[in-house]
């Protein structure tokens, strides 16, 4: 084998990528390259949970993407924040541990996903998490995520809880146990005060392996075929291009955009997404792209009666102060996630699992994704609609590599979504009137104040004025039986009708979980890793 050859190429060095390179690297007879278009290294804005604020609007760790006009979201287009640094979106994300429901993943087998049940699926997230919880018949305590519970102890969290009891939801002790419904404490990608990305914790025990190979600030162009077979993998290092070529396997990882654009790259997917920019077929298969699904999100806010909310950390000796603990590894406002306590819901009580998410903010936004520094002291509740009917798509906007894809998530063109988004707001705001709350509010944020909580007429209209997406898109590799004309991936991760070449990110989930999206990645890595080590 030449310095070019390796048996393994995983694209992307994120969520899924780090874990699965680390993984391969394992076995000392592979000889394994992870490729990633950021850098290596995040520095403190990665590192310390309390800077999130830094990296979510656009800055040079992130892809900074952009959708196509949203027709039902008055033609917004609304931004797109992934992670282009080692450890992908797990560097820049809220860091809140959520597997979804156990029914979500017997769906998935029920859908042809073979292998794919939570049966099958739970022993995957108890090796990746080394959880602060005991070893017990949900959680893993051993493994190289390491999973904290609860760590801040603002009063609004117990507040919001209580507020939840008072209006009838029950509290939950684990969302990730035997129970999901609820309110409860979000278990955290932290510890030690210390963001936990796949970077972080996969993949600095492996970089010291002499077989991995790891080559950041490198772009992949598109995959080399021999015939039907995949055999390398043409990058782009400082402007200079050239082909790395593979014994085994290529492992896309790019994440829901970045794997699909990829492959249509590569000339695999609907013709006329591909021929229409001036690519050549290399296989047709028309799932590349389809089948998008995200969360979008709707916040309601409310301005506090005191100076209490996290803007107080804004004042610079508080910031300073702040920052002393973060470095003596004592416990601090920099070293929690800003979304430390949430629900699950159920907007008909007849559901078998709940359909809506909350994430409590303990501060006031004032524009999406932190674009704006906050001025005023408030609260807020997150609302996601979990399982999404709408399907959007991803396509090229040229056959240029450096060209962001063309993204059209194509939210609330069901109106079942709609239905739910606008239920979840009701329950919000009954839970902001709730005594418990009431004690801390002032009164909501405008527009939420002059509107009647059964408006449906002006809630809609502000939903469609204002809601984002919440960072969970999915299903754009969609895995499934092979003679299922939608499938891009059968239920080992391969690329239906190729040789060489899997798909192993969020892009392979065929629905939407009911939760977080980064811990259920990171499972799909670890699955797809013991996949091929049973292949080889």
């Amino acid at each position: 084998m030449t310095d070019d050859t390796f048996d393994f190429i995983v694209v992307g060095g994120g969520s899924a990528g780090c874990a699965l390179a680390a993984r391969l690297s394992e076995r000392a007879d592979y000889k394994v390259a992870l490729i990633e278009a950021g850098k290596k290294k995040g520095g403190l804005k990665v590192d310390m949970p309390g800077l999130i604020s830094k990296l979510v609007p656009p800055n040079p760790m992130n892809w900074n993407y952009w959708t196509e006009p949203q027709k039902h979201l008055n033609n917004r287009e609304l931004y797109w924040p992934r992670g282009k640094v080692m450890g992908g979106s797990s560097s820049i994300n809220g860091m809140i541990y959520i597997r979804g429901h156990a029914r979500d993943y017997d769906e998935w087998a029920q859908l042809g996903c073979t292998g794919w049940s939570y049966d099958d699926v739970l022993p995957y997230f108890k090796k990746s998490e080394g959880s602060t919880r005991q070893d017990n018949e949900y959680h893993g305590d051993g493994g190289p995520l390491k999973v904290s519970e609860r760590t801040s102890t603002h009063v609004l969290n117990d507040a919001f809880l209580k507020a939840g009891n008072e209006i009838g939801l029950p509290f939950t002790d684990d969302f990730n146990g035997k129970n999901q419904e609820g309110v409860g404490w979000y278990d955290q990608t932290i510890r030690d005060g210390r963001r936990q990305s796949t970077a972080f914790t996969y993949l600095s025990e492996a970089l010291n392996r002499p077989n991995l190979t790891v080559l950041s600030e490198t772009m992949a162009r598109r995959v080399i075929f021999d015939g039907k077979r995949a055999s390398g993998l043409e990058i782009q290092q400082k402007g200079t291009v050239k082909t790395i070529n593979v014994n085994n396997e290529i492992i896309l990882s790019g994440g829901a955009i970045n794997s699909p654009q990829l492959l249509q790259l590569s000339g695999i997917g609907d013709p006329n997404d591909i021929q229409s920019v001036g690519i050549d077929m290399a296989h047709e298969l028309m799932g590349v792209g389809k089948n998008m699904q995200d969360h979008l999100d709707i916040l309601v806010s409310a301005h506090l009666k005191d100076p209490i909310s996290l803007l107080r950390y804004q004042a610079p000796h508080r910031g300073i102060m702040e920052m002393i603990k973060w470095f003596m590894k004592k416990p601090g406002i920099l070293s929690d996630v800003v979304l430390p306590t949430g629900a699950f819901i159920k907007t008909d009580p007849a559901l078998e699992r709940p359909d809506v998410q909350f994430h409590i903010l303990l501060g006031m936004a004032d524009a999406p994704h932190g674009f704006e520094e906050g001025y005023e002291h408030g609260m807020g509740i997150h609302i996601c609609q979990l399982r999404p009917h709408s399907r959007g798509t991803i396509s090229l906007k040229s056959n240029d590599p450096l060209e962001a894809a063309k993204i059209d998530p194509n939210y609330l063109d069901s109106a079942e979504d709609i239905r739910i988004l606008s239920e979840g707001v009701k329950v919000a705001r009954r839970m902001f009137a709730a005594p418990a709350l009431q004690e801390y509010i002032a009164h909501e944020k405008a527009p939420w104040n002059k509107m009647d909580i059964d408006d449906d007429a002006a809630l809609l209209g502000h939903i469609r004025a204002a809601a984002e997406t919440i960072y969970h898109p999915v299903g754009t590799c969609s895995m499934g039986p092979r003679d299922n004309a939608n499938s891009v991936v059968d239920p080992e991760l391969k690329v239906i009708g190729v040789d060489g070449l899997r798909v192993a990110d969020a892009s392979v989930m065929p629905r939407l979980i009911g939760g977080n999206t980064n811990a259920p990645t990171i499972m799909v890595a670890e699955k797809c890793a013991d996949m091929i080590k049973a292949t080889y």
